[in-house]
């Protein structure tokens, strides 16, 4: 079981890559190093939202699906067979699947795992919690969500931080109004956060999402005024995606060159929509049926 004598997360053993079928289309970076180069404005037509929000939806479902199943004794690298069935049965691609290398359908984040947990042979404990990434291309466009599950009972300080990491990307998603610098969404869910003592990662962050999985547009969640000064515009695209711990922002990465943790171990959690700027304020576009 990949955990140490501290119960805290150790790498565990992959499963051999998922495949899917050859009729599916797929991203246009599978297969290469680096994704080729988004040139737009991060703006898209309603037709094009529709097929951003087709995506988001079965990005949505996988989780539904996801959360279903979670409970202790599953791994996570089943979590990741039944993100990735769910998706591939709906016509659609999973994002993370080859993207600069990664080389599971979903991400699977647990305890003081910041993102980027690459699932594995882990096997989740009672009072663990997991985060789940699933993105899913459709197409032509991604839909990019997450959410933080609970395995069991949890403590009552865990609890509260999964509820408030939920609550600081509702703050920040209904802070993004046209006219507005995208620093303001940061500078609402770090104002939250502080209220309750809680550490704000600021090297990942929200991003440009549609028609490219990261577009370039930088979503910070921390106060970084007056960097990320970018418009919001009505009909941009983005992810709002927190993440808290409860302790420092402070992180370190695994020799896997994905997996991120906190450096002080402390308990982390996240939450994650793509969203659309309207005239009068925003769409969730990672929304089940």
């Amino acid at each position: 079981m990949p955990f140490d004598s501290h119960g805290h997360i150790i790498p565990g053993a992959y499963p051999a890559p998922r495949t899917v079928p050859a009729d599916i289309q797929r991203p246009p970076y599978v297969g290469l190093k680096t994704p080729p180069a988004y040139t737009g404005d991060n703006t898209y037509t309603e037709a094009e939202i529709d097929l951003i929000r087709a995506a988001g939806r079965i990005s949505s479902g996988a989780l539904d699906a996801v959360g279903a199943a979670i409970r202790p004794g599953i791994t996570t690298a089943e979590i990741d067979r039944i993100a990735h069935e769910y998706v591939v049965a709906a016509g659609a691609y999973p994002s993370t699947l080859g993207y600069r290398g990664y080389r599971a359908s979903s991400c699977t984040s647990v305890n003081e795992v910041i993102c980027h947990g690459i699932p594995d042979d882990t096997v989740l404990r009672e009072g663990d919690i997991v985060n789940v990434d699933v993105t899913s291309y459709l197409d032509g466009y991604h839909g990019d969500t997450n959410r933080t599950y609970r395995v069991g009972e949890v403590s009552e300080e865990v609890d509260l931080l999964i509820e408030r990491t939920h609550e600081a990307m509702m703050r920040g998603i209904k802070a993004a109004r046209p006219g507005r610098e995208v620093n303001v969404i940061g500078r609402v869910i770090e104002t939250y956060a502080k209220r309750f003592g809680y550490g704000v990662v600021r090297d990942f962050t929200g991003h440009g999402v549609g028609s490219s999985f990261h577009s370039g547009l930088i979503i910070p969640h921390y106060d970084s005024a007056p960097s990320y000064a970018d418009i919001i515009k009505p009909g941009m695209v983005f992810t709002v995606e927190p993440m808290l711990t409860l302790g420092t922002h402070e992180w370190t990465q695994w020799n896997d060159g994905w997996t991120v943790t906190t450096r002080d171990k402390s308990i982390t959690a996240q939450f994650e929509h793509t969203v659309v700027i309207r005239e009068d304020g925003f769409e969730l576009l990672t929304v089940s049926e």
